[in-house]
């Protein structure tokens, strides 16, 4: 069977999977009971390639704008251009100056010619009713009439399914609509022959079964899609940093408004259409939208910012202008929504089970209706009344015909896929719970055979709560305390000047007034922490920013490893200053400050003095920056490069950010897992080293390596090496991204990869499982990934990890116990036929076994939450079979003693219990079905574990498993005893239930000796 599913449903890859692929399996699955049901949970390929369509037409409308734009400034300044727009009254009345659809139309359109005669951007800012530097007022009543006018920032979603719209989709269940056309005719015949109540008896039982089948489908498949629409909204969560009252603060993107000013940095994603008002280096990314690859340059002459972009380097300060379905980025996420996830490998895999194992069961049907029509022929034909047929025969012929039917609904095991989905949502919910919120489906199962981690250091495997504690400022090493101002009287009164002014100007972050007047400290926790020691030296940010101009920013990332400013000095000329990791700033540098704050050349006793710096701060396990100088003269353009050579180095500090609690124990759980840790950094090696050998992820045999000797190795010597290195310093992205590729594809191994910056975008795409930051992580990152770790944590990662290979493993224990009923149920009612010329199992109880197989067992064992056992266990990995040797062996080790059982009941039933007189057919008909359901009632329990014998083990802390266990027994009791004529069963005795029970219990002994026959896993 694995053979097979791979050859025709193992195209779908659990990312990145083509269109054709999607296509393809779904035309595969031929046979489908109810398709409405079955790809619910599949991607609306319509829908996408709608979306496609309308980033096309933004490509195109894009292009058009930005040549007309660039034709319309060649010819402005020359024109005398005329305000010919009117303000709509009610717009007018509320306070403001220009009404949403002129906005909409400046920046979407790129009109350079309104955006002009509307004043630029500082004009449509007063027309707005905000201040470009204090934002927008929430106090006075304007803040409610802009809501009016303009808007808020969301998007149309499609509207919450309703319960009726389930048990609707429910009803489309071809199988069921048959039995209800049965359920008529013989209700008809019945009336007709023998009156009403009783001539009604047989029809109104499927009618009764139908609409339970029905409501329990509809009811759990509800709850599924109530759980996906609150992990949809959590996934929608972004905050941005905005002015408002004069105060920086941090709001959801769906709480923008146009007025409002927004700061944006690297890897942000642009919230809503609006104007740039100030920044450096800004560079945007608007594939999203349209497609095209090409980063675009927004300044001043080029303004427009458009909703659903990236900032792909600089940052900014812009006013919102339009929002929410105003902008494109809206209609586009407003069909994008109804796209839906991409179907994962299980789901795939498992539709290839349901669809072969519905060929089967529809040929035996087909069969079974055959064998019971002809033995209804040939009996007449020995009466001799073959052309005489009655009310009774054709009552007998439409049973044959329901049971048929039901077969087929017992025998399509429709809900494996949708199983696949329940384990899946249960499993996100849960996670989001363990601060993991998953962004794709497959990410879940995925995970469940990672046999790889390259996780980042800071933040992931330490706290991201950073301070400066030692310093080497003047060539002397200093420790730093908390007093404030002290520290700074011991160094030069020059030198602190040039180190105040690198710290606050030479930064991505800022220091701001809160609410209360509170002093805040923005930016990364590396910025933080650089501020802060700033602030301890007695500096004063406001002051230092005041004090100088700048120019041009060159901002922070992790391939230069650097970030440099220059300024315009108050006294004329310009100074350049750069920060960075130490090894590379250094060598950047010709001259230092003396212990008098002196600038004097760098000579080799220098340089070896700061290299063993270094090194002591490192293996101190510090992160270690150096900041550095020079002065540029008098002549500067904003156009230039800033210079990479020639700097004095003010001095290095060394960063401290401790190991998370836990950490040790989480890799050490992973190793005993089989999944190996590597951490890949951008950091220096021996704070790497030091770092690693602390959280237990360098051992004795294990390799540490920098980036740039990492990227020289061929593919052979990558292929000896990868295996042994556990620490990669000093990488860049790509070099992570190399790492990956080559594990996935060299080497087979499933690997998960930890990332937070805009540049970590490649490899998390390339890797089978992409694990975004959601504190130190960029929108970009966060949207690249798969997975979200909520609080950064490496512990998190290890419960993802745990939690995949729980949906894997009861997804498996389902599949198990399904296929078990479905085998035997096909077996019993077909060989029943064929050699008695009747089925023990009529269409009713077909029925109430399927639904104890499909949706109630599926709630019962997809449900159960992850053991520790779980993580003792070697990874599947990339080959490992589905259905694999151990299921086979369950499998047919029950179906054995299950068919045996009926059938020696069948044959010897009648003896065994002293049956006789009319009713002895309908009591042993009764105990076979109670026989048979209590077999499915203890093979549940025994499917809880597929390898181990002790399956009682945290039984009672799964409610779900108790319940639906509780339910089952509980109605099947009901059943029994009180719905006979509807039901066609017959109240039994204690001895007859004590029977039926035991010998379901047997299946419990029989499982467990099954489990000791050794069988490879594959």
């Amino acid at each position: 069977m694995e053979s097979y599913l791979n050859e025709n449903f193992g195209d779908v890859k659990a990312k990145n999977s083509s269109e054709e692929a999607l296509q393809r399996w779904r035309k595969l699955c031929g046979f489908v009971k109810n398709r409405k049901r079955r790809f619910r949970f599949t991607a609306n390929l319509s829908k996408r390639f709608e979306a496609e369509a309308i980033r096309r037409s933004n490509q195109e409308k894009l292009r058009v704008a930005v040549l007309v734009s660039q034709a319309a400034l060649q010819f402005i300044n020359g024109l005398n251009l005329s305000n010919e727009y009117t303000v709509p009254e009610e717009v007018e009345g509320a306070g403001f100056q220009i009404c949403p659809d002129e906005l909409g139309s400046i920046v979407e359109g790129h009109d350079i010619k309104k955006f002009t005669i509307h004043g630029g951007t500082k004009g449509i800012a007063e027309k707005l009713s905000t201040s470009i530097s204090n934002g927008i007022s929430t106090s006075d009543q304007l803040f409610n009439k802009r809501k009016e006018i303009y808007g808020i920032n969301k998007f149309t979603e499609s509207p919450v399914r309703g319960f009726w719209l389930f048990v609707w989709e429910a009803l489309q269940d071809m199988t069921l609509m048959i039995l209800a056309v049965c359920a008529l005719v013989s209700l008809v015949v019945g009336i007709i022959m023998e009156g009403w109540p009783k001539g009604a008896h047989d029809g109104l039982g499927i009618v009764a079964s139908i609409l339970l089948v029905v409501l329990v489908t509809a009811t759990s498949d509800y709850k599924q899609s109530l759980q996906f629409k609150d992990l949809d909204k959590e996934k929608q969560k972004i905050a941005v940093q905005v002015a408002r009252d004069g105060i920086r603060q941090k709001i959801s993107i769906y709480d923008l408004l146009p007025g409002d000013i927004v700061h944006l940095s690297i890897g942000d994603q642009v919230p809503a259409d609006g104007l740039f008002i100030s920044g450096f280096s800004l560079l945007i990314n608007e594939s999203s939208l349209t497609g095209e690859c090409e980063p675009v340059n927004v300044n001043a002459l080029n303004p427009f910012l458009l909703s659903g972009t990236k900032v792909q380097d600089g940052s900014c300060k812009m006013l919102v202008t339009t929002v929410g379905m105003r902008t494109q980025w809206g209609k586009l996420m407003a069909t994008l929504s109804e796209g839906g996830d991409d179907e994962t490998p299980l789901q795939v895999k498992l539709n290839g089970v349901a669809t072969l194992i519905g060929k089967i069961g529809l040929f035996f049907a087909v069969l079974t209706f055959a064998v019971l029509v002809q033995g209804l022929y040939s009996h007449k034909l020995q009466e001799g009344t073959q052309w005489t047929w009655s009310g009774d025969d054709v009552m007998e012929i439409l049973e044959s015909f329901a049971v048929a039917v039901t077969i087929v609904v017992v025998a399509v095991p429709e809900g494996l896929p949708l199983a696949v989905t329940l384990s899946l949502a249960f499993a996100m919910k849960k996670m989001m719970n363990d601060k993991a919120l998953v962004r794709h489906l497959a990410a879940c199962e995925t995970m469940g055979s990672a046999t790889s981690i390259c996780s980042d250091k800071t933040g992931t495997l330490t706290t991201n709560h950073m301070t400066v504690v030692k310093a080497c400022i003047c060539e002397e090493i200093k420790e730093i305390s908390n007093s404030k101002g002290s520290l700074g009287s011991s160094i030069p009164a020059p030198a602190l000047e040039i180190l105040l002014q690198s710290i606050f100007n030479n930064t991505g972050g800022e220091v701001v007034k809160g609410e209360g007047n509170k002093t805040e400290i923005l930016g990364t926790p590396t910025e933080t922490a650089l501020l802060e020691f700033g602030l301890l030296l007695g500096g004063d940010f406001q002051a230092e920013r005041q004090a100088s101009k700048i120019v041009k920013v060159e901002p922070f990332n992790s391939v230069k490893k650097r970030m440099g400013v220059v300024l315009e000095l108050p006294e004329g000329g310009y100074r350049a200053h750069s920060k960075g990791a130490s090894e590379i700033i250094l060598a950047r540098c010709v001259k230092l400050l003396n212990q008098d704050g002196e600038i004097v050349p760098l000579d080799e006793a220098a340089v070896n003095y700061l290299k063993n710096t270094i090194d002591q701060f490192a293996n101190e396990a510090l992160r270690t920056i150096c900041l550095a100088f020079m002065e540029i003269g008098d002549e500067f353009s904003a156009e230039a490069p800033i210079p990479t050579n020639g700097y004095t180095c003010i001095g290095i500090v060394g960063i401290k950010d401790p190991v998370r609690r836990g950490v040790k124990e989480s890799v050490a759980i992973c190793r005993s897992a089989g999944i190996t840790v590597r951490m890949v950094t951008g950091d220096n090696i021996n704070t790497a080293k030091a770092i690693a050998r602390e959280c237990g992820i360098l051992t004795d045999d294990g390799i540490a390596i920098e980036g740039p000797e990492f990227r020289e190795k061929n593919d052979e010597e990558l292929s000896a090496l990868i295996p042994k290195i556990q620490v990669m310093a000093r990488s860049s992205p790509m070099d992570k991204h190399m790492l990956v590729k080559h594990l996935r594809t060299t080497l087979k191994e499933v690997v998960a990869v930890t990332g937070d910056g805009t540049n970590d975008a490649p490899a998390l795409h390339e890797a089978d499982i992409g694990l975004a930051m959601g504190i130190a992580g960029t929108e970009v990152a966060k949207e690249s990934a798969d997975v979200i770790i909520l609080d950064d944590n490496f512990s998190t990662i290890v419960t993802v990890a745990k939690w995949g290979r729980s949906v894997y493993v009861n997804i498996q224990k389902f599949v198990q116990f399904q296929l078990t009923v479905n085998v035997v149920a096909l077996i019993v009612n077909f060989s029943s036929a064929c050699l008695t010329g009747d089925t023990p199992l009529t269409a009713v109880q077909l029925l109430w076994v399927n639904m104890i197989m499909d949706t109630l067992g599926a709630l019962a064992l997809a449900t159960e939450p992850p053991s520790d056992d779980l993580m003792k266990r070697s990874p599947v990995g990339r080959k490992g079979n589905f259905i694999d040797n151990i299921m086979w062996r369950n499998i047919l080790g029950q179906s054995v003693y299950q068919f045996l059982v009926v059938w020696y009941l069948q044959t010897r039933g009648e003896a065994v219990f002293c049956l006789d007189g009319p009713d002895s057919k309908l009591i042993l008909n009764t105990v076979i079905f109670n026989t048979f359901v209590f077999c499915q009632v203890f093979n549940e329990i025994s499917s809880r574990e597929m390898q181990k014998i002790n399956v009682f083990k945290g039984i009672l802390k799964n409610y779900v498993f108790v319940a639906v266990l509780t339910c089952t027994v509980l109605f099947q009791v009901v059943i029994i005893q009180f719905l006979g004529t509807f039901a066609n069963t017959y109240p039994l005795n204690l001895q007859q239930w004590f029977v039926s029970v035991l010998l379901g219990f047997l299946g419990m002994p029989i499982a467990a000796v099954l489990k000791l026959i050794p069988v490879g896993s594959c």
